[in-house]
């Protein structure tokens, strides 16, 4: 990733613009990490992979039994604590 100030960014719009088709740049203010300019085609890959939430009234009977048989598997019980606090 190619990381570039504001300024220079700027100075350079058409160029970085082009570098985001081939790999995401990291924009810069301050020296801090401020923005990531991408490809459209790179941001609906990332937007596909958002989760999708439903209703559970839009769970199959399969699913909401499989869902209430689950257990959380013996080596990760300590993250109950995590519950209460």
């Amino acid at each position: 990733m190619e990381i570039v100030s504001s300024a220079e960014f700027q100075k350079k719009v058409g160029y970085y613009q082009d570098r985001a088709l081939v790999e995401p740049v990291m924009l810069t203010r301050n020296g801090r990490q401020r923005l990531v300019l991408l490809s459209a085609e790179e941001f609906g890959r990332l937007k596909r992979l958002d989760r999708e939430s439903l209703p559970v009234s839009a769970l199959s009977e399969a699913e909401l039994a499989a869902i209430a048989a689950a257990e959380v598997p013996a080596e990760y019980a300590h993250l109950d604590a995590e519950l209460n606090r």
